[in-house]
């Protein structure tokens, strides 16, 4: 087991925020070439297919990469750490099974805040179980008071879009029957499911990385297993429904992988040094960051950025400092 240092709390916030601002632009990337394929399973597969080529890529002419290549057949072997953790790239590729099913039904906003919830409520929950790293870290006051501030800057961040959303969201549904309120159940669900396991995702990503020596290994082992999983899955659809559309030219519509690979890797080391709310806590707000950074610089058709949406933002930065703060030893402790 290599164990490189741990980065402080100055350091590893910033780089965990700044890894966040690739998420939304991939959601972009995607979402165009889901809607130019007509398939959002098959955005997915092209996505983590061309994410999976760079890890090989730079697996094999990284110095660290081939290092930490030759360390996960060993690892897994002698089970340094549980056999499962390697299918951690199954829940990514089940984050953008929940997006493509559930977006069009709840709209961005709901879907956004519905993942942030489950995603910062998790965070609790697998620091305190001590699955990532970073071992084990009590439930706080000041982190329980962090969480339910990120939850409610989200949503007020995201809440202009909820009157854009609501017309989209209310007619794909009403076409499923939604007028009764049970029919909205499964659709919420799925979300909130998905980001609760993504914090699942990033601390068995984060304790692989510690047994490779490198992030570069735990990505490429993510990438393989989602990989797997989406292929298997557009398989399937493509059985039921038939092909989508043709591949496009144009080069930008393959570089959602890439980004991808950005992000799981930094949030495999940083989980080490922040635990994984403190890091997933860094992403939401990169994420935010990003997404306000695209509505104002290559805003979409019926694109809304009012002052709730900075004012969300900055009191989401705000919270993620109120969770990172030290408290008396004891106080408020769970």
């Amino acid at each position: 087991m290599t164990h490189a240092p741990r980065l402080p709390l100055a350091v590893g916030l910033p780089m965990a925020v700044a890894s966040g601002l690739a998420i939304p632009v991939q959601g972009r990337i995607n979402g165009a070439l889901g809607a130019r394929l007509g398939d959002g399973i098959a955005a997915a597969v092209v996505s983590f297919s061309t994410g999976l080529i760079v890890m090989v890529v730079v697996s094999l002419l990284a110095p660290r990469g081939r290092a930490g290549l030759a360390r996960i057949l060993p690892a897994l072997r002698e089970r340094r750490f549980p056999p499962y953790y390697a299918l951690a790239g199954g829940i990514g590729a089940f984050f953008v099974f929940a997006q493509s099913f559930t977006v069009g039904l709840l709209g961005i906003a709901l879907f956004t805040v519905a993942t942030v919830t489950g995603q910062t409520l998790s965070g609790l929950l697998v620091d305190r179980l001590g699955i990532g790293p970073a071992g084990k870290k009590s439930v706080t006051g000041i982190r329980v008071i962090g969480c339910i501030l990120t939850i409610a800057a989200v949503s007020w961040a995201v809440s202009p879009r909820f009157a854009s959303g609501a017309a989209g969201a209310s007619g794909g549904a009403a076409g499923a029957g939604a007028a009764d309120p049970a029919a909205l159940l499964l659709p919420i669900i799925l979300p909130v499911l998905a980001g609760f396991l993504m914090s699942f995702q990033q601390g068995m990503n984060g304790t692989a990385t510690v047994h490779y020596g490198t992030p570069i290994a735990a990505t490429l082992v993510n990438f393989i297993a989602g990989t797997c999983v989406l292929w298997v899955a557009w398989s399937i659809k493509v059985a039921v429904a038939g092909p989508a559309n043709p591949l496009p030219a144009e080069w930008w519509y393959y570089l959602g992988g890439p980004m991808g690979c950005v992000f799981i890797g930094l949030g495999a080391l940083l989980v080490r040094s922040l635990g994984v709310l403190v890091t997933g806590l860094g992403m939401i707000a990169g994420q935010l960051l990003g997404s306000l950074g695209l509505d104002l610089l290559v805003p979409t058709p019926g694109t809304v950025v009012e002052a709730a949406t900075v004012l969300g933002t900055l009191l989401t930065l705000a919270s993620i400092v109120v969770a990172t703060l030290p408290w008396p030893r004891g106080a408020l402790r769970r």
